[in-house]
């Protein structure tokens, strides 16, 4: 069974809840679900979200769309996906984060298509980088996520699910899509803040009139014809959650010794 789960949260530190933020009438989490509905070859979408009782409006969220729902540990996500997955049942996992309400759908199924074709035990678009910030899809195999659970130890490996099976080459058959020749891992449509936000605000403005699923071509197009946009929040560094992990480990190895 191919399964999307869709990691989500209201107790983001930088942007408190922000996936339930207000983007053109919707939460953030709503658009996200709605775009991976148009996802083909599914069998499943989860909200995988915590077990806190602020977290019950993304449950509710999640009932009024007619997905699934896994309540687990807001620090361990790894655990979260790996529980998920053993109780639906699921065998290929395609990780999606809920601060991306501009995934787009034609991505994720390259990335899957990529896997399929690869007989691979992880694929993604961001080892290395060449997409967007904001366009970042995996897909992994239910027997490495259950390895990654059994023996990821350090606080980034359980924090952010995958970085046991993408460290660990020789134990892994990893792949990775590129975005053609060109390289736009420099652009950030994500949301991790009030920047971030202001700028997907304005793309919505833009493009949802026209078509609510528009994808990324068409917000390339529209940074090449508004440069300006990008300007918003081109200060804020790429993947800065898992890089603040990453520190933490270097705490935990510094107290033990």
């Amino acid at each position: 069974m191919i399964g999307i789960i869709i990691q989500a949260r209201t107790g983001s530190t930088r942007l408190p809840k922000k996936v339930i933020k207000k983007i053109v009438g919707k939460t953030v989490l709503e658009h996200v679900i709605g775009r991976t509905k148009r996802v083909k070859n599914i069998d499943k979408i989860v909200l995988a979200t915590t077990r806190k009782k602020e977290d019950d409006i993304l449950v509710e969220i999640a009932k009024k769309l007619n997905i699934s729902v896994y309540r687990g540990s807001e620090d361990d996500v790894l655990d979260r996906y790996y529980q998920a997955a053993k109780l639906l049942k699921i065998s290929e996992i395609i990780r999606i984060t809920a601060d991306c309400p501009l995934i787009d759908p034609k991505i994720v199924e390259q990335v899957a298509d990529f896997y399929f074709q690869g007989n691979c035990d992880f694929v993604s678009n961001t080892h290395p980088p060449t997409f967007p910030n904001g366009m970042d899809v995996e897909i992994f195999n239910f027997k490495s996520l259950k390895k990654s659970w059994q023996e990821a130890k350090l606080k980034s490996e359980r924090e952010h699910v995958t970085p046991y099976i993408y460290k660990n080459l020789n134990l892994f058959k990893i792949d990775n899509v590129v975005y053609g020749n060109n390289n736009f891992s420099y652009l950030r449509i994500t949301l991790d803040e009030k920047e971030d936000l202001l700028l997907i605000r304005k793309i919505y403005r833009e493009l949802y009139n026209q078509n609510r699923f528009f994808g990324l071509e068409d917000v390339l197009k529209l940074f090449k014809e508004k440069p300006g946009l990008t300007k918003i929040n081109q200060h804020i560094k790429r993947n800065e959650g898992y890089l603040r992990s990453l520190k933490e480990d270097e705490k935990n190895k510094t107290g033990k010794n």
